[in-house]
């Protein structure tokens, strides 16, 4: 009878999911040659390809596919047997800028909850200041936040990516001629609404507020049905909206920093939290 390597079905699952060694094995604290090697043999074992390579893409082959809902179960199984025997389950406080966030976070949960079933997560979505706020007195384990990448990052931070910004609007939304610049933007305290800000007043812009959001939620949908232009990181914004910056000829956005500060310490957690934040930088 066959046994499997558990180490190696968790990175194939990873693999899987995040469509690169790379950042599989960032996920695994791990090298890419050593994810690599673990696939080689867990694929010699099963005498099965489970994933077809190529210099640019890493995707499933059909037995990849057949093979993936399988090696979740069994991720699954061994962890409720470890947690059978566990006095109390695992949590991690967790807190997530809607500004990186985006549309993929459903599915990024639903990988967390198959790669880590064991663990409670008690998710903060918010702004990057209240949640490192919150981080700093300690209500948070871990926070992923944005910044501006020309700001001086905090001694704490783990930079993740960086990603630009663009003034995002619908493809045919144009200002009324005469007025202000008309903008959909976050309440403050919000590092993306500053930035915007300080750019159109370095270049003599003037501009005003037409709707104001508790969320990016409800910015990104009163961008969408037309009322304004909005700051944002395109992967979060809805489907539709376009950069119409040239075409305003608004002044470019600094480049955008994503962070992520952790006090977390046990090795599992922390292995999750990477997951979390390589799917992130893939979404």
């Amino acid at each position: 009878m066959k046994v499997l390597d558990l180490d190696a079905v968790r990175a194939f699952v990873l693999v899987a999911d995040l469509c690169s060694f790379t950042r599989a094995a960032d996920a695994l604290d791990t090298t890419q040659s050593a994810v690599s090697l673990k696939l080689k043999r867990l694929e010699a074992h099963l005498g099965k390809q489970l994933l077809e390579r190529t210099p640019r893409v890493v995707r499933l082959s059909v037995d990849g596919k057949a093979f993936l809902g399988a090696a979740r179960e069994l991720l699954t199984a061994h962890e409720r047997a470890l947690g059978a025997l566990s006095v109390e389950r695992r949590k991690l406080a967790l807190g997530l800028s809607e500004h990186v966030a985006g549309p993929e976070l459903p599915h990024l949960l639903a990988r967390l909850g198959a790669h880590d079933p064991a663990l409670v997560v008690e998710l903060h979505l918010g702004t990057s200041a209240a949640l490192l706020a919150q981080f700093d007195e300690r209500r948070l384990d871990a926070a992923i936040v944005r910044d501006s990448a020309d700001a001086p990052p905090r001694a704490d931070a783990q930079v993740l990516f960086t990603e630009p910004l663009g003034w995002l609007a619908t493809p045919t939304w144009l200002p009324r001629v005469g007025e202000p610049l008309a903008l959909a933007l976050l309440s403050p305290p919000c590092n993306v609404r500053d930035t915007a800000l300080r750019t159109l007043a370095d270049a003599s812009i003037a501009w005003q507020e037409v709707f104001v959001g508790g969320g990016v939620a409800a910015v990104g949908a009163a961008t969408a049905a037309g009322l304004a232009v909005s700051p944002l990181a395109r992967r979060v914004a809805p489907r539709g909206l376009i950069d119409v910056g040239a075409r305003l000829g608004l002044p470019s956005l600094p480049e955008s920093r994503v962070t992520l500060h952790s006090r977390v310490r046990d090795e599992r957690s922390k292995e999750t939290l990477r997951l979390v934040a390589n799917g992130l930088a893939g979404g």
